[in-house]
């Protein structure tokens, strides 16, 4: 179907059901050159601004970062429309209205919005929208395809679109330039003071033995389980980020000051910030994730800053640097008390021993780093390995949660329960849709139900008695669920067959894991 000819930018509008196959036929293909050009086809219709909305959308990302729409509001929502005519361009508006409302009354106003473009929505247009209000619409279509997508809609070299995304910190505005004046628009991207840019990532190696295997001689951080700051210095401004490249200077005076005094005039830096206690070692992360995310200045949680890595110094650009030469430019510029505890080595034996040492002092493990490798902004490129010891938990599932994209159709989303031995039933921690084959999602599909007691539009409710092998990374105290803790990060890695629900972890092992 052909996009609807309105008075649009390009003299066509989109329309959402163009995005809505555009999602079907992504999310139904495993092959990223196919996925890639699906995305791209899209793209050829679309004008500038709409590809600024769609190439979020089709990652499973809303530009508006929050709609403050839960299930509460959809639960009432109005039937389908019986033809598409909803454009991209007013459910970009509608989110965005979404995302102002506050105050009394916008539990109301929220709904009014919401339903306004929901009877005006066909199924599968509602459909896509509850993914993306969900944060679930999972179609495979992730920053390297999108970068792809824009290098062939636009005829772009794909080297120059991925630079563009690195130096602004997104694929959408890049669309949107590439789309509006080609490659010539792309030379406006550049590492700028105070502009954030995506940081750049680390891939896994299962010990520091297989990651000095694969870098060789190599640099070893501590990796600190605390909150991922970028800090920009220019002369008195100073400017702090996180990974998701949030603003976040006016919550962490006491990082803007320690940076004020680093003594170069212009810098942009890539660092953690953590609280510590007295000892040094790490408060739990959710100390130092309410402190980084509250506005007031009066909690005692003070955090700590260090830095890892230099993009740029005193005007000069050293990202394309390599590591070796980037470390002496941060020796320079940073304070030794204010640098992530680091050795240079190409011993396997010397390597085992800090990340034993560093695991010990309480941190989440090192990040193997080559000496040769540029600052890949954006990119999980192979220059960077982390090592973390690893936790694993027998856990019963309690229910699931149906599949957005290429998962429609299967149950995905695991609610995950703990023994507890006290009641004689489970305790909930939890969700998990990561680690989930297309195999596993069919046969678990299958299994729970065969298993299933009760469901609502979205979840199905089953019988205690699958117990799933669940990979994490930490428990945190958390007052959603009412065992008191969460698992971080937690992942699939297998169904235990040869265990009853009787013989799960119960919820005071979980609780043992709490730091």
């Amino acid at each position: 179907m052909s996009p609807v000819s309105l008075s649009g930018e390009n003299g066509l509008v989109l329309l959402l059901d163009e995005v809505v196959r555009a999602s079907a036929d992504v999310g139904a293909t495993s092959s990223r050159t196919a996925k890639a050009e699906r995305v791209a086809a899209l793209l050829r219709h679309a004008g500038p601004d709409e590809a600024a909305v769609v190439v979020p959308w089709l990652s499973g990302e809303l530009r508006q970062r929050r709609t403050g729409v839960g299930y509460a509001t959809l639960r009432d929502a109005p039937p389908p429309a019986d033809a598409p005519r909803l454009t991209v361009r007013e459910v970009d508006a509608a989110f965005a209205l979404l995302a102002e409302v506050a105050g009394a009354g916008a539990a109301a106003e929220r709904r009014r919005i919401v339903h306004d473009i929901w009877c005006r929505a066909t199924a599968a247009e509602q459909r896509l929208l509850v993914g993306l209000i969900s944060g679930e619409l999972r179609q495979g279509a992730l920053e390297g395809v999108m970068i792809e997508a824009v290098a062939r809609a636009t005829e772009v070299p794909v080297a120059d679109v991925r630079r563009a995304a690195m130096l602004c910190g997104a694929v959408a505005p890049v669309a949107e330039a590439a789309l509006r004046g080609g490659a010539g628009a792309l030379t406006e991207f550049r590492l700028q003071v105070g502009r954030p840019v995506q940081p750049m990532l680390a891939g896994t190696a299962t010990s520091v033995g297989e990651a000095i295997g694969k870098l060789g001689t190599a640099a070893l951080d501590w990796k600190l389980d605390g909150i991922r700051a970028q800090l920009h210095k220019d002369g008195d401004d100073v400017a702090v980020f996180t990974r998701s490249l949030d603003d976040v200077t006016a919550r962490v005076p006491e990082l803007v000051a320690a940076v004020s005094a680093f003594p170069a005039r212009t810098l942009v830096l890539d660092g953690e910030a953590i609280a510590l206690r007295d000892d040094g070692r790490p408060r739990p992360f959710q100390e130092t994730g309410a402190r980084a995310a509250t506005r007031t200045t009066e909690t005692p949680k003070s955090l700590s800053l260090f830095v890892f890595d230099v993009l740029h110094a005193d005007g000069a650009d050293v990202f394309d640097e390599p590591l070796s030469s980037r470390r002496e430019v941060l020796a320079d510029v940073v304070p030794a008390l204010h640098q992530v505890p680091s050795i240079v080595t190409a011993s396997a034996d010397e390597a085992a021993a800090f990340f034993d040492e560093t695991v010990r002092r309480g941190h989440e493990g090192v990040v193997a780093k080559s000496l040769t490798a540029p600052y890949e902004a954006g990119r999980r490129g192979a220059g960077w390995l982390k090592v973390k010891p690893v936790h694993t938990l027998d856990l019963v599932v309690l229910a699931a949660e149906w599949g957005h994209g290429r998962r429609r159709g299967w149950l995905s989303n695991l609610h995950l329960g703990a023994r507890d031995p006290d009641s004689g039933g489970f305790v909930m921690l939890g969700k998990t849709f990561k680690g989930l084959t297309d195999e596993l999602l069919r046969w678990q599909t299958a299994e729970l139900l065969a298993r299933e007691v009760e469901r609502n539009d979205w979840q199905v409710f089953v019988r205690p008695e699958l117990v799933v092998e669940i990979a994490f990374d930490g428990v945190q105290t958390s007052s959603r669920y009412p065992g008191g803790v969460a698992l971080r990060f937690a992942r699939v890695l297998r169904y235990r067959d040869d265990k009853t629900a009787a013989e799960a972890d119960t919820i005071e092992t979980v609780r043992a894991f709490r730091t």
